[in-house]
């Protein structure tokens, strides 16, 4: 995978800051789990909107996010990518308000759309 899925591969790249890679502590949640329920689902995403005090795990991806989207997630692992790309698909087709939502945050300028969307657009991911 490329640095496309580093465009809001929110709930995947959490993790702290490390020198050349992002940390595997998250890598073996259950995306599913995340996106489907959506008691967790909201836990993260008003996390993510500032809208509710963070888990510690949400904590960390919102300390990332703009590191990963800056970088084209450089720092993470294949497990990673992969899993922000669920992600995205997923707020793509079933919550795009809030994938417009995170957009006006961590990418109020439309950088990454404009960075990442040709590249996207290869994966099959419209943004």
């Amino acid at each position: 995978m490329t640095r496309t899925i580093a465009f809001f591969g929110l709930f995947v790249v959490a993790g702290a800051y490390a020198a050349s890679t992002y940390t595997t502590q998250y890598d073996n949640i259950d995306l599913d789990e995340i996106l489907n329920h959506d008691r967790v689902y909201k836990k993260y995403f008003d996390c993510l909107v500032n809208k509710a005090k963070c888990t510690p795990d949400g904590k960390e991806l919102k300390d990332i996010l703009p590191d990963a989207l800056k970088t084209g997630c450089t720092k993470c692992n294949e497990k990673q990518k992969k899993g922000a790309e669920k992600v995205i698909r997923f707020l793509l087709e079933n919550k795009r308000a809030d994938f417009d939502a995170l957009e006006k945050i961590y990418d109020p300028s439309g950088t990454y759309r404009k960075k990442y969307a040709p590249e996207a657009q290869k994966y099959g991911i419209n943004v």
